[in-house]
């Protein structure tokens, strides 16, 4: 029996859903995690870099290198335990290692990545994360280690999938350069519980970093969207006066429609990318399933307050910039009708004239047509004339031979004419 033939992408794609598992972390732990982006061009960027990164850091472990083109990468180097992920306009860095330092968040456990292996990144750093993960004492401990750790304006705690772990965190940069994130693992929790919330919440930071770009930028946009938001209002009042003429404000109303279009391709794809990273960062806090701690701020409630209101600028900023787009358009259309109505106007007047022009010629061509009447004749009767002379000898005179053939002559060539005339027309 012959067997099916396969699809050539049948394998690579039920293998690229396993392709990202989540670590296997033991606790105690400590996170080390990386992000890293080029300020510039990040999606077309050569991804052969991002490897040779990689591979890098690999050779100082002497750990076996990815296959060619992967996208991702896991295994152990050294004491420590690394994944690697190439995304789209980044790359992410997590190394765990199976022990917590005496001081919390000590920024020498940072040093899993070498001062010079970073200073060589093909990137620049989104974010940076230690994550200390320990046993979970009881709840005043948790409050007064939080206390400790983090701003307690800013502090962010939470109770997870059923209760399985306690994170914190206050989402700002500390003295070293990093996040800080504390989890405190419940008995009974899994290693790969354990490793789920860990990416989680990475995935969290990375994404709500990643999406605060896009509000960046708006702030950059600003003051030229209401520059631009004031010239096509001025001009639109100015359409309604008489006294401006549609010929001089069209390229006017042209030249913003392009800037407007201009600056919506330019940001389209970051606009786009904010979206999509928004929706992440939501996705991911809902699967933790959070249970309020000691009537804490929860992470969902931390975004609200703070993140939630800069993705409402930057969409607001969208719509914005969309809507001046629609409305020069709709103005260009205005504009466009009232310079076709008068040329309109100018064309029916030119061809009115025209008529009158062309009336003028038909009663100059009827007075010519009388004139070559004439001047013709005139040749003719002197032909005729001396075709007729030797009839002069039978008595009669030229004056009368002339005479005689004029009005013939004229009727001849009058009717001559007017057949020409008729077949032409």
């Amino acid at each position: 029996m012959t067997p099916i033939q396969d699809h050539p992408l049948r394998y690579a794609l039920a293998n690229e859903l396993h392709a990202r598992p989540f670590p296997v972390a033991q606790m105690p732990c400590t996170v080390v995690f990386l992000a890293i982006k080029k300020p510039e061009q990040a999606v077309g960027r050569d991804r052969s870099e991002d490897i040779a990164h990689l591979t890098d850091l690999l050779d100082r472990h002497g750990a076996p290198h990815p296959q060619p083109g992967a996208t991702h990468y896991a295994g152990q180097i050294g004491r420590h335990w690394l994944k690697w992920e190439q995304h789209t306009e980044f790359v992410t860095f997590t190394a765990i290692t199976n022990n917590v330092s005496e001081r919390a968040f000590n920024p020498a456990d940072f040093e899993v990545f070498p001062p010079d292996w970073l200073m060589s990144s093909p990137g620049q750093r989104v974010t940076s994360v230690l994550m200390r993960v320990v046993p979970c004492p009881d709840d005043d401990q948790i409050s007064a280690s939080l206390t400790d750790w983090f701003e307690p304006e800013s502090l962010t705690v939470s109770r997870v999938l059923d209760n399985a772990a306690t994170c914190a965190s206050d989402f700002r940069i500390d003295p070293a350069g990093h996040m800080r994130f504390a989890m405190f693992v419940s008995e009974g929790t899994g290693e790969r519980r354990i490793g789920r919330i860990i990416q989680r919440l990475c995935e969290v930071e990375t994404y709500k970093a990643m999406s605060m770009l896009g509000f960046a930028r708006v702030k950059s946009l600003t003051e030229r969207i209401s520059e631009l938001d004031q010239k096509l209002t001025e001009l639109m009042i100015e359409m309604t006066d008489d006294a401006n003429r549609p010929d001089d404000q069209l390229p006017q109303l042209l030249a913003i429609s392009t800037q407007l279009e201009t600056l919506s391709a330019r940001n389209a794809f970051r606009f786009g990318a904010t979206g999509a990273y928004e929706a992440i960062v939501n996705q991911r806090i809902e699967v933790l399933r959070e249970e309020r701690f000691l009537g804490r701020q929860s992470f969902a409630d931390f975004m609200m307050r703070r993140y939630d209101p800069a993705i409402r600028t930057v969409k607001s900023t969208e719509r914005r910039l969309q809507t001046l787009s629609d409305r020069a358009i709709r103005a260009g259309d205005l504009l466009r009708t009232r310079v076709d109505v008068e040329r309109s106007a100018q064309n029916q007047a030119l061809l009115e004239s025209m008529d009158r022009r062309a009336d003028l010629a038909l009663r100059l061509q009827h007075t010519v047509e009388g004139l070559s009447v004439v001047a013709i004749s005139y040749y003719a009767v002197s032909l005729a004339s001396y075709l007729l002379y030797p009839l002069t000898a039978a008595g009669i005179s030229k004056g009368m031979l002339t005479a005689a053939v004029t009005l013939p002559v004229v009727l001849l060539v009058w009717g001559a004419i007017r057949r020409i005339r008729s077949r032409l027309e």
